[in-house]
Formats: C-alpha cells, sequence, structure tokens
C-alpha cells in the first residue's frame, strides 16, 4: 500500500510539471527589475497560449476565427490599431489612438487597456505581472504570419 502511494505521489509530481513553464528560471535570468526587451529575450509562447486563456473569453487567435466579443487577435502583431478587423466595431478612441500593435504597444494594453487607450469598451483590467505579459506577447507574435 505505500508502495502504491509513492508512485501515485510520483506521478502527481511528474504531471503537475508539465504545466511548469520554468517561471523561475526566466525570472533569474533576467535579473531584477527587467526591461521588456529582456523579458521577451526569455518570454515563452507555449506559457503564453497558456495565459491567453484569460482573454479567450472574448477573443480567439487563430486564423480564420471568428470575432466574438472581441475581434479576432491572429495576426494583430504590427498592424495598426483599431484596423486588424473589418467585421468588428471598434470604440472611436482605439481608431484615433493611432499607433501598431508592436511589443512595447501591447505590453501597455495587456498592462491597462483603459490606461492605454482612454475612452475604449475594453472591460478587461490588466494582467499585473510583466513576464506573464511577456508570454502572452509572444504567444501572439507567433500567432501572426
Amino acid at each position: 500500500m505505500q508502495r502504491l502511494f509513492h508512485c501515485a505521489a510520483a506521478a502527481i509530481l511528474l504531471l503537475s510539471a508539465c504545466g511548469d513553464d520554468r517561471r523561475e528560471e526566466r525570472l533569474r535570468a533576467v535579473g531584477p527589475n527587467p526591461s521588456l526587451d529582456a523579458l521577451l529575450k526569455v518570454a515563452d509562447a507555449d506559457a503564453g497560449a497558456r495565459k491567453f486563456g484569460v482573454c479567450a473569453g472574448c477573443h480567439k487567435a487563430s486564423k480564420g476565427a471568428p470575432d466574438i466579443g472581441g475581434p479576432n487577435l491572429y495576426g494583430v502583431f504590427g498592424q495598426p490599431m483599431g484596423q486588424l478587423s473589418s467585421r468588428f466595431g471598434y470604440t472611436a478612441a482605439l481608431v484615433e489612438a493611432g499607433g501598431r500593435w508592436d511589443a512595447p504597444t501591447l505590453d501597455a494594453w495587456i498592462a491597462n487597456p483603459r490606461a492605454l487607450v482612454p475612452g475604449t469598451n475594453m472591460q478587461f483590467v490588466g494582467i499585473s505581472d510583466p513576464l506573464d505579459r511577456a508570454d502572452i506577447i509572444a504567444f501572439l507574435k507567433r500567432q501572426t504570419d
């Protein structure tokens, strides 16, 4: 019985490691107070795909997916703000903001959409963790042709 318990405990530990995104290792590599560029060098697009789950209630990020509560974000990286989808009704604030969805802009948007573009209808409060944001940016960059 005790052997069975140890095998079950080992299996649980192995399974829990499957979702490990080497977070601590990556944070050690960039040191304290890392820049966005440093975080992007250690960003993990696969971890970003999992973290994108908080966005997935309103956004898809796959080629040909429909717009739902928000526009499909496939191909967003490098595109002009408020123009990715011809089918989605962007707020005037976002359309008039100008600029492109590059890494610094996405980082600011994911951190706090309303601070970047006052007047947006985006109801998302943002993600405070800079590494989580970098991982999501890496995922969105990968989801671009």
